[in-house]
């Protein structure tokens, strides 16, 4: 307990801010000038200073690219994914009386949108030998003062009016920029789809023939989302319905809230209210494995490079404690002039403060540049059937920020207390004979 009591008595005797008079800032500074030129920091210093610098730009950059890629990733998961997807159990997964339960839904205060779906799958053909297999999904554009998702903003040809010009096609239908471009169709073309439902058997061949439905494809969307744009193909509900036999059916409800992070709230609420066979899926539950991946990835890296400004710190304590044997003469003739041992303690604390708070700055400053030029330009382009998108994002947060430069600060104050103290606890006798 003595011990404890007196480390940290010297602890306060050397972080008391106001006790820096003008000799010690002077003395401080002088110690981390060189030697040659009096307005020129030393080799130390500079090295010192570089790697606090390095790590917290490293940090800033890599945190940013960690919430820029969730950040991303959600909002365009969110320009064709609802937040929440009202659905049935049940094998056929079909909600027939969804006008009783989204009048339900929409009651809702966090509610800002709701409209039936139909969700299938088919394969769609230019009339050519290659083929390819699509989601074809059928919703409502029209739903009021906001739509449940951002798809009708990504449209970049036509319109979701699905009017068309061809005589004798069974709708329109709109495809995703990959899509159209693999299958080699351009708005205007006719594309021919096969719905899932089984087609009627040929009483001469005793087998199922499908029926092949030609639609006219009356716009393009580019969501920037690989999967959607790849994969994707949308009409109206009611073309979908009668594609997909469900009649009067549909496979759900999408719903939007006002805030997409109360979608598993909110849903929790909408199946005690609407009661069984209902379940709501959120959209944080439907991608939970990518983004648990993200956050374990954000996890690991800030580890991994908070250790190089664990390095920083050791070089700092290197530093002083070089600078403490170097200047033991002086520090013991300062002593005997009447320089008191925690104003030596100080003296040295103060030099690995400006040393920590100097290279915090240029890492921020130079951090901070770097997230901006690598998002703003996508200068790094990566594989979008792997990540979903094509560049790499950097989305610097306010907190990430505050936490970096505050852990550093704090490193570098604390790589000082050990050469601070070694310095202080020098005698002015054992000092001035130092070899």
């Amino acid at each position: 307990m003595a011990e404890t009591s007196r480390v940290a008595r010297v602890w306060r005797q050397l972080t008391d801010p106001f006790r820096f008079s003008g000799l010690e800032r002077h003395i401080a500074g002088r110690y981390l000038r060189s030697r040659r030129s009096t307005r020129v920091a030393s080799l130390n210093t500079v090295i010192s200073i570089g790697g606090v610098t390095v790590g917290v730009m490293a940090l800033i950059v890599v945190l940013g690219v960690m919430n820029g890629l969730r950040n991303d990733l959600r909002e365009r998961i969110l320009v064709a994914s609802p937040h929440l997807r009202i659905l049935t159990y049940g094998s056929g997964l079909r909600v027939d009386d969804w006008r009783d339960a989204l009048a339900v839904i929409r009651r809702d205060p966090e509610v800002v949108a709701a409209s039936p779906e139909v969700i299938t799958v088919s394969i769609a053909s230019a009339g050519k030998d290659y083929a390819e297999m699509v989601n074809v999904l059928g919703f409502d554009p029209d739903t009021g003062k906001r739509s449940v998702t951002s798809l009708p903003q990504s449209i970049t040809k036509g319109n979701l009016s699905f009017k068309t010009d061809k005589p004798g096609v069974d709708g329109g239908i709109l495809l995703g920029s990959r899509l159209a471009s693999r299958i080699n169709v351009i708005p205007g073309d006719i594309i021919l789809l096969v719905p899932p439902s089984p087609g009627k058997v040929n009483a001469a061949l005793g087998v199922a023939i499908p029926k092949f439905w030609h639609f006219e494809v009356t716009g393009l969307f580019e969501t920037g989302m690989f999967q959607y744009d790849n994969q994707f193909a949308v009409m109206s509900r009611e073309t979908a319905q009668r594609f997909a036999g469900l009649g009067d059916a549909v496979s759900g409800i999408e719903v939007r809230v006002s805030d997409p992070d109360r979608a598993p709230e909110v849903g929790a609420r909408l199946e005690r209210r609407l009661g069984y066979p209902y379940r709501a899926l959120d959209w944080q539950a439907q991608n939970s494995s990518l983004f648990s991946a993200l956050q374990l990835e954000k996890l690991a890296m800030g580890l991994i490079i908070f250790f190089i400004m664990v390095v920083a710190a050791f070089n700092i304590v290197g530093t002083l404690t070089m600078v403490v044997n170097d200047k033991t003469k002086e520090i013991g003739i300062l002593q005997a002039m009447g320089l008191t041992a925690p104003a030596v303690g100080r003296i040295f604390l103060l030099q690995g403060a400006v040393i920590g708070v100097a290279g915090t700055l240029l890492g921020l400053v130079g951090g901070l540049s770097v997230a901006y030029l690598v998002d703003r330009s996508g200068l790094i382009h990566i594989n979008p059937a792997v990540y979903f998108i094509d560049h790499l994002p950097v989305h610097v947060e306010a907190s990430d920020v505050a936490v970096v430069v505050l852990a550093s600060v704090l490193i570098a104050v604390a790589a000082t207390l050990y050469p601070s103290r070694a310095a202080a606890r020098l005698t002015p006798v054992d000092a001035i004979r130092h070899e």
